[in-house]
């Protein structure tokens, strides 16, 4: 049995009055991946007081990217890298053969908010750049590892000034989110995405390893939107030529209608998802890339994927092994209703299907108080390696717990599997390592609250990985 939509209801199956017979339904089941499946391994599962600690204090926010990533050299080492509750931006090797762990600071008390948590970045010679930047900074900051495949030796830190127009002559030249990505069939050229002038996505290009920088812009703006309009980006890339990109309209507490979009870069050019070129002059509006999901009433109109329910939030972006994108974002009705949503592009149209429902928001409200964050979901990842494989928290009885959802059929059904199950304290914010190669080292990463998550700003929390501890 699979978890068929789109109800996302898993249908039970007729359970023997029998000893014998229950057991050999529970096995059936199990395999199936029925609601009993569901059942069993939520009981086998372990609590994730039993994963090993990546970080035992850390946290981050969705849209830095990539958090976590694999590099196979002369070691096979998973790095990640986080924010600490004290405000410390840090980073972490786990070797996968020797099962240690190495971490360091990269800048002390920086920021106490887990919007300064970094992006993670390879150069072709195995040395690691880490951006950062605090919610609301001047400059982008970047540190460069001295040598490949070591996190205990760092070059100085740079402030690089990439946004259009300085913060002198343009007070809503800020930045916030660190995304970069590297193009192999682009002579290496790195490119940055953050959320910068006028609260707008961004983007600065360096062909030298990180050396120097373009002077930054806008590369997404929908015409006449003012700074309060602010899109929320996330990218990916193939390794070669195209970076991938999915967006939304703003931020779903400011547009009642958030939608999700979707269009790539391939050099100079933008395309929608069927090869078609976007005409711009520079900067992209969204009315002119692929809607992917509407959320205005009714039905969105010709060439979006499915029907408006209410606003949205875009979560996560990855290719499929033809290199087609794979899309999961959340779909919020009313702020105590998160629906997590997967679309794929099957090479012709865009298929949008229902997970399953993700609770309400995660974070602590005070008693008395209202929650200024509602929208904040446990969270909801594709696979950076197989984006058949879906991971996502959600509440199961009162606490928050990892699971992964499996599509054999491109999305029209899924099977779930709990990774964490009776945990002690809530589990959200999953994030794959990509890059990964093989079995021996961890698959996902999430954000554990150990004490407490109550705002962006007031945490102890954390950082899992997917390995027992011994």
């Amino acid at each position: 049995m699979t978890l068929n939509e789109p109800g996302g209801v898993a249908t039970s199956p007729v359970i023997s009055i029998l000893p014998t017979i229950c057991m050999i339904s529970a096995a059936i089941a199990f395999l199936l991946g029925g609601s009993d499946s569901v059942r069993a391994q939520e009981s086998e599962a372990p609590a994730a007081e039993a994963y090993r600690d990546f970080s035992p204090d850390g946290a981050w926010c969705w849209f830095s990217d990539p958090r976590a990533v694999a590099w196979h050299g002369k070691f096979s080492r998973t790095y990640a890298g986080w924010v600490t509750s004290e405000g410390d931006v840090a980073v972490g090797a786990f070797d996968h053969d020797k099962k240690e762990m190495v971490r360091f600071t990269l800048h002390e008390k920086f920021e106490r908010d887990d919007h300064a948590s970094p992006g993670l970045l390879f150069r072709e010679d195995g040395r690691l750049m880490v951006f950062y930047s605090k919610h609301s900074d001047s400059s982008m900051r970047l540190r460069v590892s001295r040598n490949p495949e070591d996190i205990s030796s760092w070059e100085e830190e740079r402030k690089l000034s990439l946004n259009p127009l300085p913060r002198e002559k343009d007070p809503r030249a800020v930045l916030c989110y660190a995304n970069p990505v590297r193009l192999s069939g682009e002579a290496n050229r790195i490119d940055v995405f953050w959320r910068g002038s006028n609260w707008k996505p961004c983007v600065s290009s360096s062909l030298d390893g990180g050396a120097t920088w373009e002077r930054g812009r806008i590369a997404f703006s929908e015409p006449g939107s003012g700074a309060g309009v602010r899109p929320y980006l996330k990218a990916a890339n193939d390794g070669d030529r195209r970076t991938h990109f999915a967006m939304t309209d703003g931020h779903p507490r400011n547009e009642s209608t958030n939608s999700i979009y979707y269009c790539y870069s391939e050099g100079p050019d933008f395309f929608r998802a069927d090869g078609t070129r976007i005409p711009t002059e520079g900067v992209v509006a969204q009315r002119d890339m692929d809607r992917v999901y509407y959320g205005g009433p009714g039905d969105g109109g010709p060439g979006d994927a499915g029907e408006g329910t209410g606003r949205s939030w875009i979560w996560d972006i990855a290719l499929d092994q033809k290199g087609l994108p794979v899309l999961v974002y959340t779909r919020l009705p009313d702020e105590s209703r998160h629906i997590y949503h997967y679309a794929r592009f099957d090479g012709k149209k865009w298929i949008d299907t229902r997970i399953t429902p993700g609770g309400s928001w995660f974070p602590r409200t005070p008693q008395g108080k209202k929650e200024p964050e509602p929208h904040y979901s446990g969270g909801v990842v594709l696979d950076q390696v197989d984006p058949s494989i879906v991971y996502l928290s959600r509440p199961v009885d009162g606490v928050f717990e990892i699971e992964e959802w499996k599509t054999l059929d491109a999305g029209k059904t899924f099977t779930r599997r709990a990774i964490t199950s009776h945990s002690k304290y809530s589990n959200v914010r999953p994030v794959s390592v990509r890059s990964r190669v093989g079995s021996s080292g961890p698959r996902v990463l999430w954000m554990n609250i150990r004490g407490r998550y109550v705002h962006y700003t007031n945490y102890e929390t954390s950082i899992k990985m997917n390995l027992l501890r011994k």
